[in-house]
């Protein structure tokens, strides 16, 4: 496998109106040195506990994903690993909720690099961008009532960060047992930024401004803090986190080719909207 070569910073801020923080942010390297691994949860506020169940999944998932047993040659060993990783996270949280008999969720957006190789594993309505020539794509879908209406085109997707029902998750970890995450590739290519991100970020900023502010010119943590720094100032009523992942050298690869293993028509259309 060919080296690629990350810049990263992550930064959380619990916010203006949240008395706790209920996001976590993990990072880890795997066993053969060379693939990471990157996470962001996102606790439920309308439950107990958000923060011990984030900060659950969050260390679940890295220890499954980093501790997969087939290794992490090949895509489908990853798809395998990062599948399995949220599964287990899932269960660690309903579990925890069970022993301290009150119910707690999380979201989960988890991302693999491996060479030129991005794997997204998701649940939930915290979003993975890619950030291109000046462009962001979300590289995930929304398990949101507001999510199912704008793919529905019953909503037009500018509408969603004003939406009274924005933060209604149909998919979430530890309400259910078992949960189904959206599993996803894509290609990373030198000057690319990845933005990994609660929903107290992107609710607050439009993809454009998130693209602005992710100018790979700038140093990782410049990025991370101006995009918290953006989304408090312009109002945001919650946690606050960000992954910024420059790619700083890839190697050389196709054009970017996202494939989504579920759901694919849906996912297009997001990518679209």
């Amino acid at each position: 496998m060919t080296t690629v070569e990350l810049e990263t910073h992550a930064l959380s801020h619990v916010g203006y109106v949240r008395s706790d923080n209920q996001d976590a942010l993990r990072s880890q390297t795997a066993p053969d040195g060379l693939t990471q691994v990157y996470a962001v949860a996102d606790g439920m506020g309308g439950y107990e506990h958000g923060g011990v169940a984030s900060t659950l999944a969050l260390e679940t998932f890295m220890q499954t994903v980093c501790g997969w047993q087939a290794g992490l040659q090949t895509p489908n060993h990853i798809e395998q690993a990062i599948r399995r990783g949220v599964q287990d996270a899932n269960l660690r949280v309903y579990q925890e909720s069970a022993r301290r008999a009150s119910k707690m969720g999380t979201t989960i957006t988890g991302v693999v690099v491996s060479g030129s190789r991005l794997h997204i594993a998701h649940v939930g309505d915290s979003r993975a961008y890619l950030i291109r020539d000046g462009q962001a794509t979300v590289l995930t879908r929304d398990h949101t009532a507001v999510g199912d209406m704008v793919r529905a085109k019953i909503i037009s997707a500018d509408k969603i960060r004003h939406h009274a029902q924005r933060s209604v998750l149909n998919r979430s970890l530890g309400i259910e047992l078992f949960t189904q995450p959206d599993i996803s590739r894509a290609t990373i290519s030198s000057g690319d930024v990845l933005v990994l991100c609660s929903d107290g970020l992107w609710a607050s900023i439009e993809d454009a401004d998130i693209a602005a502010l992710s100018d790979p010119r700038n140093s990782a943590e410049a990025i991370s803090a101006r995009l918290v720094e953006t989304a408090l100032n312009n109002g945001s009523d919650d946690n606050v986190s960000a992954w910024a992942i420059c790619v700083r050298h890839a190697p050389e690869s196709i054009a970017e080719v996202v494939k989504h293993t579920r759901f694919p028509n849906l996912f297009r259309g997001l990518l679209h909207a």
